[in-house]
This record gives structure tokens, C-alpha cells and sequence, in this order.
């Protein structure tokens, strides 16, 4: 039986299946009492699991269709966001943000409310134009921002909840290019008091720590690359090029030499012609309001001797608020607080503990696809569509083939 990207989940699934058309999706789907859709299992949490059918969409045709007049591309699921990426590229268009990762699918990216950083940049969901789904019964259905309005807003970060997933049209831009930089030695009170100016300095703004003491190791900085060159004050340029993890050979990374290049090849902060990491880590994210992120850093401090010793990285970022109902973005201008900790689930299980009662009051909401032991009641009430949706999945699959156990830990009401 597979396991997901890090190893730490082999999936539950009765059977792994493969379709290669969708007619052969539909079938499946309908002849089936549990289902789920697979993405590229980057996920750590169980989310993409089923004690059931386990669905690969990776054989499907990988479509990329460009629409160069209506500028939105309609792509497959399956397909990842490096090759999307190329192709929009070559044909002079563009997506406005990517996650640090360019290996992901699409729909999995965008089911789970993955994001990249910037202060103006939404979640890659809210590129999201029109999304197409297999439904339990095996017919398909399409949900359109054009048509469908409100409801429309609850279709995009669904979790799978509503269906498999087949197509989605996203919104592009025309292509641009960016030049990366990175800058050492950011101090904590400073971080904190000129919060704002520091992750308003460039397009996309990652400040990284290993909390072994109060200051930011590592800013990365992603300009435009017409757009001034950004100084971040009390830093001093890296020496060279730098691994987010401390004393990792930097050389899968983007380039940080300030060259200009496509938009691709920045955006992330990995290269997308080689294989991540061998998945020797675990992640977990929360997300609080902007108006929160001086608090957020100063209680993350304040834990820094729990954190420190299970923790590879954390990573800092800003993502500008949205309107889709399960979005970590809904509704607010949002700071992410990512964490890679070690590969040891017993060790870091007591520091998430820590960090999700500590970040509580901040009304954290933490990263679908991440590891988290948040109570399910908070986190239905920190998303106030949260009962439109619920109601919307009922009516989308009111047999529950889609309700894996992570669905009913969170629809159990």
C-alpha cells in the first residue's frame, strides 16, 4: 500500500486504482461506497485517505488547455505546477504566485488551501476560476465564479469533500520575470517592530528561523525584476546561495544571485528539474490575522527551548485575505507560521501541543494538509462559512462516499 510524500502514513485504502479516461473515473466513482482522489501526497495529515477506493489520477490525460483571449488556463488535476508553469510560460502567460514547492499537483494544492507569500498575493485557490468534479453517483458537475457566485466560493478549497476533482480553469497574467536575493541576520525585535515594511519590501517575502535564538537567519526576498532593489535594514547580504535548513547543500534551490529569470524559477524556492528531499521531515502551518503577527512571533519565542531541538526550519510568510469559505485566508489578511520538524512523530507530538494552545488566543488556524491535533470544534469555529459548507457536502454526497476519517473528525458535530 502506498504512503504519502514524508513516510509518515501508509494509506488505509482496500485497493489503488489508476483510470485512464474519465469515463473510467465516472464508472469507478459510481460503483464505489468510498472513495478518495490522490494528489502528489505531499499532504502529512491523513486528509487524502479512505478505508476504500484510493484514486490516482496521475494517468488521466494531463491536459493544459490556455484560453489566450479569455487569459485562463484549464488544466487537469494531476498535472503539477512546474510543467503548468512552463507551458503558460512559453506561451507568454503566467500564474500571480506559487507555492515553495513548484511538485504539487494543482487540485491538491488548491483542495488543501496551500499558498505561496507575498502581501498582496492570494492562495493559489483564489486563481481558481471554474472547477469540475466527479460526483458519488458518477456524473459530473462544474462550478463556475462566473455562475455560480456565493456558492462558487465554497466549491475551491473543498478538502475532496465534493467530488474528484477532474479540471480547473485558473486566471493567468502575462509572463514576468524576478530576480531573488537573500539577506542574513534580521534580528527578532527588529523583525517584530517593522514587521510590515520587511514583508512589504518585495513581491514575496520569506523570513526563515531556527529559533536557537531570537533572529531570522535567512530573508528571502522576490522582486519584480524591474522593482528597485529591496534593503532590509540591520541585514547584510548572504555570502552566497542558502538552503532554507542550515547547513544543507543549497543546490536544488532557486537562484538568490539577483539575475533575472521567468517567474517559475523564482517564485519557489526550489528548482522544479530535480526530486525533493527524501521526505525525512514533518510540517505542520498556522495561520493568524495579520493584525496578530508581532503577538504570533513573540509567543513562538517564548517557546523557542520546546521548538528548538524537534524543529529543521520555520518559515514566515504573509498571504493577502480571500473569500473562499475554507480558505486559511477567509476573510483576513493572514500570517502563516510554517514549521519542518524532525522526522519523529513522538517528539514533536507534545511541541504542537504547545504551539497550537500558545497560538490559540490568536485564533490560529492551521494548514489542511499539515499535521495538527487541533480540536475539531475550534476549528469548525474559526471558519464562519463553515456550516454552509457542511451543508453543501451533504448535498454534493449525501451518502458520504467522499467522508474519510479526517471528514468525520471535522463534520461530527
Amino acid at each position: 500500500m502506498p504512503t504519502n510524500w514524508a513516510g509518515n502514513l501508509t494509506f488505509a485504502a482496500a485497493r489503488v486504482h489508476r483510470p485512464v479516461d474519465l469515463a473510467a473515473l465516472r464508472a469507478l466513482v459510481a460503483g464505489s461506497r468510498q472513495a478518495k482522489a490522490l494528489g502528489s501526497g505531499h499532504s502529512f495529515s491523513d486528509i487524502a485517505d479512505t478505508e476504500g477506493d484510493l484514486i490516482d489520477l496521475g494517468a488521466l490525460p494531463a491536459e493544459i488547455d490556455l484560453d489566450t483571449a479569455a487569459g485562463t488556463v484549464r488544466v487537469a488535476a494531476a498535472v503539477r505546477y512546474a510543467e503548468l508553469a512552463r507551458t503558460l510560460d512559453a506561451s507568454g502567460r503566467a500564474l500571480p504566485n506559487m507555492a515553495s514547492l513548484p511538485h504539487i499537483s494543482v487540485a491538491g494544492s488548491v483542495a488543501t488551501g496551500t499558498h505561496g507569500s507575498g502581501d498582496a498575493n492570494g492562495g493559489l485557490a483564489t486563481s481558481v476560476r471554474a472547477v469540475e468534479l466527479v460526483t458519488a453517483d458518477g456524473d459530473t458537475r462544474a462550478f463556475s465564479r462566473d455562475s455560480d457566485g456565493d456558492t462558487f466560493d465554497g466549491t475551491v478549497v473543498s478538502l475532496g469533500a465534493l467530488g474528484v476533482v477532474t479540471h480547473l480553469t485558473l486566471d493567468t497574467v502575462p509572463a514576468y520575470r524576478m530576480r531573488q536575493r537573500v539577506r542574513t541576520g534580521l534580528g527578532l525585535d527588529h523583525a517584530v517592530e517593522h514587521f510590515d515594511a520587511i514583508t512589504g519590501a518585495a513581491y514575496s517575502v520569506s523570513l526563515f528561523t531556527d529559533w536557537r535564538a531570537p533572529r531570522f537567519g535567512q530573508v528571502w526576498l522576490k522582486q519584480l525584476a524591474d522593482a528597485p532593489a529591496a534593503d532590509i535594514p540591520q541585514t547584510r547580504p548572504a555570502d552566497g546561495p542558502l538552503h532554507p535548513v542550515p547547513g544543507v547543500d543549497p543546490v536544488h534551490c532557486t537562484a538568490q544571485d539577483g539575475v533575472p529569470g521567468p517567474w517559475y524559477e523564482r517564485l519557489p524556492h526550489f528548482r522544479p528539474d530535480f526530486t525533493p528531499s527524501s521526505g525525512e521531515e514533518l510540517q505542520s502551518e498556522y495561520l493568524v490575522p495579520r493584525t496578530g503577527a508581532a503577538a504570533a512571533l513573540e509567543v513562538l519565542a517564548g517557546l523557542r527551548e520546546a521548538i528548538a531541538p524537534v524543529l529543521q526550519i520555520c518559515e514566515i510568510r504573509t498571504i493577502a485575505a480571500d473569500r473562499l469559505w475554507l480558505s486559511p485566508a477567509y476573510g483576513r489578511d493572514t500570517v502563516g507560521l510554517h514549521f519542518t520538524w524532525i522526522k519523529d512523530p513522538a517528539a514533536v507530538a507534545p511541541v504542537l501541543a504547545a504551539v497550537e494552545a500558545a497560538l490559540a488566543p490568536l485564533d490560529a488556524r492551521p494548514h489542511w494538509g499539515k499535521l495538527f491535533t487541533t480540536d475539531p470544534e475550534r476549528i469548525r469555529a474559526a471558519y464562519p462559512r463553515m456550516a454552509d459548507f457542511l451543508a453543501m457536502a451533504e448535498e454534493c454526497d449525501p451518502a458520504g462516499t467522499f467522508r474519510n476519517a479526517y471528514l468525520r473528525r471535522l463534520m461530527s458535530t
